[in-house]
């Protein structure tokens, strides 16, 4: 598929991935429409922060993932639809599960019943490697048993779930790309890299953390929004779930002490109880086997391996050590 003489409406646009990804679609003279949170401030989320000339390109629509009438208005007149809201910080569906539930699941199900109404050509729909839970193999492959280790995981179970019976039942073409760790400028302080970039940059002398044994397969935002795009792309890919990962793993402790080298700091490393999941709800291990969506597709990682994983977060330091961005996060408190 060409996505040249499409309409696209990416859901969660205003977030981390979606901001990068509408950003780059528009750069390519594709037609998007955003899909933003409506909220009373009349915020676009990191939309707000995109050059004027990508912002003037592109059509907003503020609503409520949630609301069936609503998403199938954003939906009706598209051709393409790359849904990736969704609430995703995992200590928070610790104590508010429900939402999870009400955006995760409900909001993927008013996404496939609004694509299946008005005939979507493609929907890609987002998963995450935490569906996985602690890798039983690796690397892991697309075959891995599924583990609800917590509340968010679980919800998004049951989104890929409920994506995958509209593709079985009521043939909507529906590709699931599943994402590792991805890491990138404006990602929130939830995510443990910018965590520890901010906490240096902020002049902090001990670098507090969760768990640093636990493995993560990381990757640059600018190859995940590529494999959304690869995966849109292609006819090989409707009713398939695949990984989007760099096939690199390393702990999360090593990370740290990597980007302490990359920022030439002398900082201590500690582990923050506050900060730690419940022992059971941990992923220990996560290392993605990407052999399916290269098969696929076109896709290919371009930061892939410790020399790439050093030019992504050599990015991402330049971005949030410039202090017009680090002054966007509160880096002296713990996240959610």
């Amino acid at each position: 598929m060409r996505l040249e003489n499409k309409k696209i409406l990416i859901t969660g646009s205003d977030g981390f991935i979606g901001s990068h990804l509408t950003e780059k679609l528009v750069k390519q003279g594709i037609t998007v429409k955003a899909f933003v949170y409506y909220n009373s401030f009349n915020s676009w989320g990191w939309l707000d922060h995109l050059p004027k000339e990508v912002k003037e390109n592109m059509e907003i629509f503020a609503g409520d993932i949630r609301d069936p009438f609503g998403v199938s208005t954003a939906v009706k007149g598209c051709d393409v639809v790359f849904h990736l809201a969704a609430l995703i910080a995992i200590p928070y569906s610790y104590h508010s599960p429900a939402t999870y539930i009400d955006t995760n699941i409900n909001g993927t199900l008013n996404v496939v019943q609004a694509a299946k109404e008005h005939h979507i050509e493609k929907i890609v729909h987002t998963s995450t490697s935490e569906v996985y839970g602690t890798a039983q193999f690796v690397p892991i492959t697309e075959r891995h048993p599924l583990q609800g280790q917590s509340p968010y995981s679980a919800s998004k179970i049951g989104a890929d779930q409920i994506a995958f019976s509209y593709y079985s039942s009521f043939d909507v073409p529906v590709a699931t790309i599943r994402p590792f760790n991805t890491y990138g400028p404006r990602q929130s302080l939830r995510a443990v890299i910018p965590t520890i970039i901010t906490q240096i940059a902020s002049g902090r002398q001990q670098i507090k953390l969760g768990a640093m044994s636990p493995t993560r397969d990381f990757n640059f935002v600018d190859d995940i929004t590529d494999a959304f795009i690869e995966i849109a792309k292609s006819d090989n890919t409707i009713g398939k779930t695949l990984n989007a990962g760099s096939n690199f793993e390393i702990s999360i402790g090593k990370t740290a002490k990597l980007i302490t080298q990359l920022m030439d700091k002398k900082t201590e490393i500690i582990s923050d109880e506050i900060r730690l999941r419940p022992e059971k709800s941990e992923v220990n291990r996560l290392w993605a086997d990407n052999t399916k969506i290269k098969n696929h597709t076109d896709w290919y990682p371009n930061y892939a391996g410790i020399d790439g994983f050093k030019k992504g977060l050599e990015h991402c330091i330049k971005w949030y050590t410039d202090p017009e961005n680090l002054s966007l996060f509160k880096a002296d408190i713990y996240n959610l």
